[in-house]
């Protein structure tokens, strides 16, 4: 069974949010094209507190209850099944979608018969490479859909570098032409 997680399409990583992805806004009408190919649905949100000592390292953003922590609104949000919130207590945490707090990621997917995992959303090179890394060490079969994932590419190089570190712990790159 495919289940199609997406990760962290939320407002303050959209262009104009408080820790913009740039053209983070493009993988949107890509994820709603697959949507309609997987039984299985989740995401992801970074749903931090507002005095979170993440923000000790970041801009603050994904506040909970705001507008940032918000999915984008092109989204089709009403086909996700469960939200996973991540970064939700006084720590510097919330990379992976497997460190939610609300529910266990890895358990509900297995508990949906889900062996295969493609993996969608913000940033490439942060949340989304955690969570593919954290999925394959998990045992699920990975695939990162290229198309429907943006980096935030502090050096230029960033977002390329996580797909190889992915590719090299098992993970496989596609499109979404090939899902």
């Amino acid at each position: 069974m495919k289940g199609l997680l997406i990760v962290d399409v939320q407002n303050d990583f959209c262009p104009g949010g408080a820790l913009a992805v740039p053209r983070g806004d493009m993988v949107v009408p890509v994820i709603n094209s697959l949507m309609s190919r997987f039984n299985v649905i989740v995401a992801s949100k970074d749903w931090h507190p507002a005095n979170s000592v993440h923000f000790q390292k970041w801009p603050p953003h994904c506040v909970q209850e705001t507008r940032g922590a918000g999915f984008h609104p092109e989204l089709r949000s009403e086909k996700i099944e469960q939200e996973f919130l991540k970064g939700t207590r006084d720590k510097d945490d919330g990379y992976s979608a497997f460190e939610a707090t609300n529910l266990d990621l890895e358990l509900y997917l297995k508990e949906k018969g889900v062996t295969e995992i493609f993996v969608t959303g913000l940033a490439t090179d942060y949340c989304v490479k955690a969570s593919a890394l954290d999925a394959a060490a998990r045992g699920f079969k990975v695939f990162v859909v290229r198309d429907a994932v943006a980096a935030v590419n502090v050096d230029p190089a960033d977002g390329d570098r996580a797909l190889t570190e992915m590719v090299k712990a098992g993970v496989t790159i596609v499109t979404s032409v090939d899902v």
